[in-house]
């Protein structure tokens, strides 16, 4: 017989008795008497037992047809508080092999079988389930199921079972949590499945619920995908309160309910944690948290309490599952976490180190509060795998932002820290520096002839790779332009030194990171001269310069684009030189701000009108303020010059005769021009002595038209100018030479001396130091020599 659950029913032809619980007959219907030879009067009464035994006497049961073979289905019913058991006709009862297995169901199997009637009350149960569930079966029965146990959410358990009863579709594996803990593992997890009990003519007789309990392979799926969420999440950022606070975004509340991050405090800023045992006196970092209440400020700075679960873990690297009864000893070294423990309902911690190579780097709590379960021993093992992953990221970040600092303190130390600007050029400057440091660069370089050099610069990459290889670069600008060498072929000369440095990086073995960064520079010079009022620029891979004229609009200025330096090919750098009023603002920009700035669409292009006359520290202001802060991270650079022209009273030029007496022509020259200046006798017999060996080597070497140009801007040039391209070069004369020494003496006596090229001829110069340079000229003088040049 088929022991089956549900609820009353009315008679029908099919029934054949009702017995009570204790298996005595209440009811006979015909339909018993015709199948079992027995009357009710022979029956009612009577156990079914009792009635078996009887059968071989010669009682109403030797009338029996018990040697026939009769299919039968029985099921409980609740009368009230009363069971009852009915039994009705089934045509397709189940064999002895179907009897056997759902007895070894309902006694054996570990699957927690309920039968419930139409009305969801438990009327059977078997022996797993008053195992799983620790209650006494006759506590159970009669009582809705979501009454009986207790489920975190019974009216969607109640809402399943229903849509089973009314739609017959099972509800298989839904995963139900209950609302009691299990002593010693916290609420047990089960997977639970709802199917519809029918009889054989399909009437809904009620649900058949199985339950298995998941708990523990639940909890293990948990901790795993807490462990992938950190490992997925933390160390995205390369920064150390950035990797804090992804860790705790990730436990909290998969793992927690409350996490707390601190950090020593030297960690976050780069430097190598601590030993082991930490020091007492060795501050922390509160770098994240998340929860409901925090003792102590985000970024707050302090010695961790002796003598508590947080000192200790510092002190052996061991995590401690930790008792928060109120009675607990240790709290009282902490008043503030204590209250914040008590107003949070925290019930269950754990303090795990974050520790790496047996390094600390700091502490975390992990706490559970209000009806969330208390934490158990494998938590704790789970907890240092979490720290564990943390720490690396931490470590990494660390490692980092070290090696972000030294960069950055290298590229800062490696820009002009206070560059000696030329009296005719004002300087102004903007820089947006990367977090990691970067390789932009600019320069203002003092030429001969009162001209300036304006140069800025931009490696490709970050970090120290970027800022030592930026200070290559300028250490040869600043060695090429010594040498008075023209912008087409400084920018030549600097091309030759970036593939060189390419070329090295290229041969660096492949698990060198920078063997698979390629080198690649951009660089714009401008030399500007004041006494010709011109600008010559010569580009490679930098954006055009923008001039705004003293009482014009903004231009871009159209300059030949070169190819970046230690780009593939061997193009030439041209130079174009244009005319550059006394008063003209020169912009020019590394790629992200020109972008930005220079353009002719950059939104920002509608800053330089009318800032002729504009302060240039306010417009750099100005850009700072309005750039876009969502841009590209980079380093980036822009460098602004205003221009003047040097006084017509400070320059002083003569054509030169071509024949032996040009020499003392030019002495007498200069002598009245000195005088007029106020240079000092002690300076003008040098510099006439200079301007006689310049001047004879010229005649004697050169070709004519000859030229003597004097130029007093802080230092005193003298230039001599001539059509022949051979250039001087200085001879160390024998003794008994009469010829021979003319640059030597030159270079003797003067600070600097040097020559450059010319379209026709060149021209030798020397400089000298005239104190402040003002030199007492009222530039009257001047004016009328200026005239007659």
């Amino acid at each position: 017989m088929h022991g089956v659950g549900g609820g009353a029913a009315v008679v029908g032809d099919d029934v054949l008795m009702r017995l009570d619980e204790g298996g005595r007959v209440l009811e006979w219907q015909r339909a018993a008497e015709e199948m079992f030879g027995w009357s009710a009067e022979d029956t009612v009464g009577q156990s079914v037992a009792a009635l078996v035994r009887g059968a071989a006497t010669d009682g109403p049961v030797g009338r029996s047809r018990l040697d026939e073979t009769h299919a039968v289905l029985v099921r409980p019913l609740l009368t009230g508080e009363r069971l009852v058991w009915d039994v009705r006709r089934a045509a397709d009862a189940a064999s002895g092999e179907d009897m056997a297995i759902l007895r070894a169901m309902f006694t054996q199997s570990p699957v927690g079988l309920h039968v419930l009637d139409e009305h969801l009350r438990i009327v059977r149960m078997n022996t797993a389930t008053r195992a799983l569930r620790g209650t006494a079966v006759g506590r159970l029965r009669g009582r809705l199921f979501t009454e009986a146990y207790g489920i975190a959410a019974p009216e969607a358990e109640e809402a399943a079972a229903r849509r089973v009863l009314d739609s017959g579709r099972p509800e298989l594996n839904r995963l139900v949590r209950g609302t009691r803990a299990t002593p010693g593992r916290g609420r047990g997890i089960y997977s639970v499945s709802y199917v519809r009990l029918e009889n054989v003519r399909g009437d809904t007789l009620g649900l058949v619920v199985s339950a298995v309990d998941v708990t523990e392979r639940e909890r293990a799926l948990q901790r795993l995908s807490v462990l992938g969420e950190v490992r997925r999440r933390v160390g995205e950022r390369l920064d150390v309160i950035a990797a804090c606070q992804e860790f705790v975004d990730a436990v909290v509340p998969a793992f927690a309910g409350i996490a707390v991050v601190e950090v020593v405090d030297d960690v976050v800023r780069g430097e190598a944690p601590p030993l082991v045992p930490v020091d007492r006196d060795v501050p922390l970092r509160r770098a994240a948290f998340s929860g409901r209440m925090s003792a102590y400020p985000l970024g707050d700075v302090r010695h961790l309490p002796y003598g508590t679960p947080f000192s200790r873990v510092l002190s052996d690297l061991r995590p401690r599952l930790v008792s928060v009864e109120e009675d607990s000893l240790w709290l009282t070294a902490d008043p503030a976490r204590a209250d914040a423990i008590k107003q949070s309902a925290a019930h269950s911690l754990i303090v795990a180190p974050l520790e790496l190579r047996g390094e600390a780097f700091g502490v975390v709590s992990f706490y559970r509060h209000e009806d969330e379960d208390p934490f158990e021993q494998d938590d704790v093992a789970l907890a240092a795998d979490l720290c564990g992953h943390a720490a690396l990221c931490i470590d990494n970040a660390r490692r980092y932002a070290r090696e972000r600092a030294i960069a950055a303190t290298v590229q800062r130390r490696l820009l002009p820290q206070r560059p000696a600007v030329p009296s005719t050029v004002e300087l102004g400057h903007l820089h947006l520096p990367a977090p990691e440091g970067g390789g932009v660069w600019f320069d203002v370089i003092g030429l001969a002839g009162a001209r300036s050099a304006l140069i800025v610069g931009e490696v490709a990459g970050r970090g120290m790779a970027a800022a030592t290889t930026m200070g290559q670069l300028r250490t040869v600008i600043h060695s090429l332009a010594a040498l008075d060498v023209a912008p087409d072929e400084l920018m030549a000369r600097l091309n030759d030194t970036a593939t060189r440095l390419a070329d090295e990086r290229a041969a660096l073995p492949t698990g060198d990171p920078l063997h698979r960064e390629p080198l690649t520079a951009s660089c714009l010079i401008a030399v500007y001269d004041p006494i010709d009022l011109t600008c010559t620029f010569v580009r490679a891979g930098l954006s055009d310069p923008l001039v705004v004229p003293p009482d014009g609009e903004p231009a871009t200025v159209p300059v030949p684009a070169g190819p970046l330096l230690a780009g593939p090919g061997n193009a030439p750098f041209p130079a174009t030189t244009v005319p550059l009023p006394a008063g003209s603002t020169l912009a020019i920009g590394t790629s992200l701000l020109a972008r930005e700035v220079l353009a002719p669409s950059a939104p920002l292009r509608p800053l330089f009108d009318g800032s002729a006359g504009r302060p240039l520290n306010e417009l750099c202001d100005a850009v700072a303020y309005a750039v876009d802060h969502g841009r590209p991270a980079g380093d980036a650079l822009l460098l602004f010059a205003r221009t003047t022209a040097l006084p017509a009273g400070q320059v002083f030029t003569r054509p030169l005769p071509a024949e032996a007496e040009a020499a003392p022509f030019a002495r007498a020259a200069v002598r009245r021009r000195l005088r007029e200046w106020g240079v000092d006798q002690e300076t003008s017999f040098v510099t006439e002595l200079i301007v006689s060996e310049l001047v004879g080597n010229a005649v004697r070497y050169g070709a004519p038209p000859f030229r003597l140009r004097l130029i007093l801007n802080g230092v005193l040039t003298c230039e001599v100018t001539d059509a022949a391209a051979a250039a001087p070069h200085i001879r160390h004369a024998r003794a008994s030479d009469e010829t021979g020494r003319g640059l030597f003496i030159v270079a003797t006596l003067a600070d600097a001396w040097g020559m450059r090229y010319l379209p026709v001829g060149k021209t030798v110069w020397a400089q000298q130091s005239v104190g402040d340079g003002t030199g007492g000229t009222d530039g009257t003088g001047g004016k009328g020599d200026a005239a007659a040049q």
